[in-house]
């Protein structure tokens, strides 16, 4: 049975942490020279801006007085709670943390070890469900792939598959969320602040709850070609947590008003979005989604490949492939999207300015995003987990 930590000021969650911290809770057992994680950092550096001169730029700085703030660890706490917890709800409902072996509902305490490998040297990988109408869609594919990831960035998991898909259905029952999104992690643990994995005793897994409402999107999206390095192979096939690059494409975009950009390989064919596999459709009506090993394959693109069979067969579409475009031949295309688990399908209707197709949201396009749509709401049991929300609340 998972503990429950209630969002309410108390030195019990405090204890808890201090506990996980001194080595008494499983599965992380005696993490050395750990304090108060990552939070408490943050909190000092809040307090430290408060005391800040405020120097205009030319003046003489001579010596400036500051006085940091030693909190203890009730003061912080409420701190923490006061700063993070705002009057209406907040979208963080739930985490679960191996760490401190249980589930809180306070995002004040949502947080990880400043020394955890994944922190400070980026060792750990991740993944994410959507949750939608009190339904995981396709939990156990992100789960295979989850696992394939951390089996490719050398980090065994604290526990098997089947117990990681128990503790995220019982996170999200707890959560008491129906609609956002449910996000998980694998990190090398905390242990100490050295770039070798071999101080960390043990591996750690974190997810949380995001409440989150989802529509179908029907409006078109820009996009432009990145100029951003792709990540070599190895480290795009595996959903990491090193996204800098990502993060540096879609800022990118966004300085050019553009929604995300797309990646060309060295070989001139079409790669991926920042957090999204791309898919066009050809003027003979092909459905085309380039993936290959040098990109991350999501889950929602491979569910696309079988649920798009249902076009051809209705003779809407010719056929579906996977294969490699080049940009000429995309540029090209009468229809283009984006393809991943919490849009799930977002037309595209200019890329470097110039308009793809007639430039507006194509009729396939929205019947794609039809039938993926019908999968998430009312699918086969096989792809939709219900959450046992009456009785996560009994416990």
């Amino acid at each position: 049975m998972l503990l429950i930590i209630n969002p309410q000021p108390s030195m019990d969650s405090v204890r808890r942490l201090q506990s996980s911290v001194d080595g008494e809770s499983s599965p992380a057992k005696a993490h050395r020279n750990v304090s108060l994680p990552t939070c408490a950092a943050a909190a000092t550096m809040n307090g430290f801006s408060n005391f800040i001169s405020h120097q205009q730029p030319g003046e003489d700085k001579g010596t400036v007085d500051l006085r940091v703030p030693v909190y203890s660890s009730s003061e912080l706490v409420e701190k923490l709670q006061g700063k993070i917890r705002p009057e209406k709800g907040h979208p963080y409902r739930a985490m679960y943390s191996s760490f401190f072996d249980g589930i809180t509902l306070d995002p004040a305490l949502m947080m990880i070890p400043i020394d955890d490998h994944m922190v400070h040297r980026g060792h750990g990988v991740f993944d994410t469900t959507m949750l939608f109408n009190g339904y995981l869609y396709d939990l156990d594919s992100h789960l295979v792939r989850f696992l394939d990831s951390a089996s490719k960035a050398k980090i065994s998991s604290p526990f098997p598959r089947k117990t990681l898909r128990s503790l995220l259905i019982q996170l999200a029952g707890a959560s008491k969320c129906t609609a956002g999104s449910l996000r998980y992690w694998l990190s090398a643990g905390p242990g100490d602040f050295l770039l070798s994995p071999s101080g960390c005793r043990n591996s750690q897994f974190y997810a949380v709850v995001i409440s989150q409402n989802f529509s179908e999107c029907t409006k078109g999206a820009k996009v432009i070609t990145s100029t951003v390095p792709m990540k070599p192979p190895l480290f795009a096939a595996m959903k990491n947590v090193n996204y800098l690059p990502n993060v540096h494409s879609k800022m990118e975009a966004e300085k050019m008003g553009a929604f995300a950009s797309i990646w060309v390989d060295d070989q001139g064919y079409i790669a991926e979005g920042p957090n999204a596999n791309v898919a066009f459709i050809s003027k003979r009506k092909e459905l085309l989604l380039p993936l290959s090993h040098k990109i991350l394959i999501g889950c929602t693109a491979k569910r696309l490949l079988v649920l798009a069979s249902k076009l051809v067969e209705k003779g809407l579409l010719k056929s579906v492939s996977t294969r490699d475009v080049t940009v000429a031949e995309a540029k090209d295309s009468a229809e283009m999207m984006f393809v991943s688990s919490l849009l799930p399908i977002l037309p595209i209707v200019e890329w470097d300015e110039q308009p793809i197709g007639d430039g507006l949201v194509g009729e396939l396009t929205l019947a794609i995003s039809s039938v993926l749509w019908e999968d998430i709401i009312s699918g086969p049991e096989t792809r939709r987990v219900l959450v046992p929300y009456e009785q996560m609340a009994a416990m």
